[in-house]
């Protein structure tokens, strides 16, 4: 698979609807992807395993997407191999009084995964340009008048850039998810959503109400992604309208971050090896 045909370009301007949404690469089968994913699933179980013994390096993986692109089922299925003990999923909803009463990242900061650990965000400090930006919600963020000023958004495309930096200089991987999903797709999930009595909890009429948004959102997605994919934290454009390969490409590029962040297992020093085959001979010479 390509994966660098669907990585964001870094500070190049393009719209959303230069990406396909319905892509599948070179597949044509659901059942040869699956397949794939289950071999990615194993995969990344190992790496994870091996990331969580060196205790060394985090990786921090972000879904942002419109309602109903598919982020809680990528979740589900691509992370369903992974020890709950070494990961760590953070959902980020409206801010509350005490979170609005800090910066913007203090909440994010708090829900950093921990070294040897998988953090997934879903949705996550983007949302402070994208949401706050449609809706202009700064107003409800308090910050002092001279600084909301109209190159506001630039300003966080660069704080963002260099947060995000600041993690991968401290060891913590960043990959980031937009699950791209088509408008005509969004309405055939929500109708569904509409007629299964097990997923008409999903459904209220914010999801709607967002709908009524989709250019603005679509905007400023772009914006966004050019603005913050970098090399230390880059942005893939996933395909979201086929759910099965939106799982296949996520997975795989887990896979490939993991395998360039290269954890390995602690090597045991020659005096804890003599210890060991003591401890084997003791273990052994049991009655």
């Amino acid at each position: 698979m390509d994966l660098k045909s669907y990585r964001a370009p870094y500070k190049k301007e393009f719209s959303l609807k230069d990406f396909a949404t319905d892509d599948t690469g070179k597949f044509e089968s659901k059942e040869e992807a699956e397949r794939l994913l289950s071999h990615n699933v194993k995969r990344m179980a190992e790496l994870q395993d091996a990331l969580y013994a060196h205790d060394r390096y985090a990786l921090l993986l972000i879904f942002q997407a419109m309602d109903a692109a598919g982020k809680d089922g990528a979740i589900k299925h691509v992370m369903s191999g992974l020890n709950p003990q070494g990961t760590q999923v953070f959902s980020f909803k409206q801010p509350s009084a005490e979170e609005l009463d800090h910066d913007y990242l203090w909440r994010v900061n708090k829900s950093l995964p921990e070294r040897g650990r998988i953090g997934i965000f879903n949705r996550s400090h983007y949302e402070e340009i994208l949401v706050v930006r449609v809706h202009n919600y700064l107003e409800a963020e308090k910050l002092p008048e001279p600084l909301v000023k109209k190159d506001i958004w630039k300003t966080r495309f660069r704080q963002f850039r260099d947060y995000e930096r600041y993690l991968y200089e401290n060891g913590v991987q960043t990959v980031k998810f937009f699950l791209n999903i088509s408008k005509d797709e969004q309405k055939k999930r929500f109708l569904k959503r509409l007629d299964d009595p097990t997923k008409n909890w999903k459904f209220s009429t914010a999801d709607l109400k967002e709908r009524g948004h989709w250019n603005d959102y679509q905007k400023v997605y772009a914006e966004a992604i050019a603005e913050t994919s970098t090399k230390y934290a880059p942005w893939y454009i996933v395909p979201a309208d086929k759910k099965w390969f939106a799982r296949l490409l996520i997975s795989t590029v887990i896979v490939k971050t993991l395998e360039r962040m290269k954890p390995e297992y602690p090597k045991v020093s020659e005096d804890k090896l003599k210890n060991l085959e003591g401890y084997r001979k003791q273990l052994m010479d049991e009655s």
